[in-house]
């Protein structure tokens, strides 16, 4: 490999990014399995029928790691924890932001955002604690 970026990698990502900003929805498909747009089939089931359903404002944390040598994308951002929170029908990944590592913990309660890597700018997904 290169090291390039794959044509199409991030295909999709700024319209998942925007829901989650702005309107912190997910999919839902008519069987009830949640889905993280952009979707058009859901892989549980194989439906076609689709509809938004509000992501709950509050999620858990189930799992969770430090990282202290982190890859070329993420290496400003060093320490950082990277979480899985449950959001009802969804788990979402993202970074923990806003806590120190001692506060988290296997159920923590947290807030979804959208904010910038310190490495590179982009948008990434990040986990507020719930206040």
């Amino acid at each position: 490999m290169s090291g390039e970026p794959v044509p199409g990698a991030d295909e999709g990502y700024d319209e998942w990014a925007d829901a989650l900003a702005e309107d912190a929805y997910y999919l839902k498909c008519h069987n009830g399995h949640g889905l993280l747009p952009p979707r058009r089939v859901c892989p549980e089931c194989g439906s076609r029928t689709l509809s938004e359903a509000s992501l709950p404002i509050v999620g858990e944390i189930v799992t969770f790691s430090e990282v202290h040598v982190a890859p070329p994308d993420f290496e400003d951002d060093t320490p950082y924890v990277t979480a899985v929170a449950d959001f009802g029908a969804v788990r979402l990944t993202g970074i923990v932001r806003g806590m120190e590592t001692a506060e988290i913990e296997i159920g923590t309660s947290v807030e979804v955002d959208v904010r910038q890597n310190q490495t590179t700018g982009k948008r990434l997904v990040v986990f507020r604690p719930r206040e």
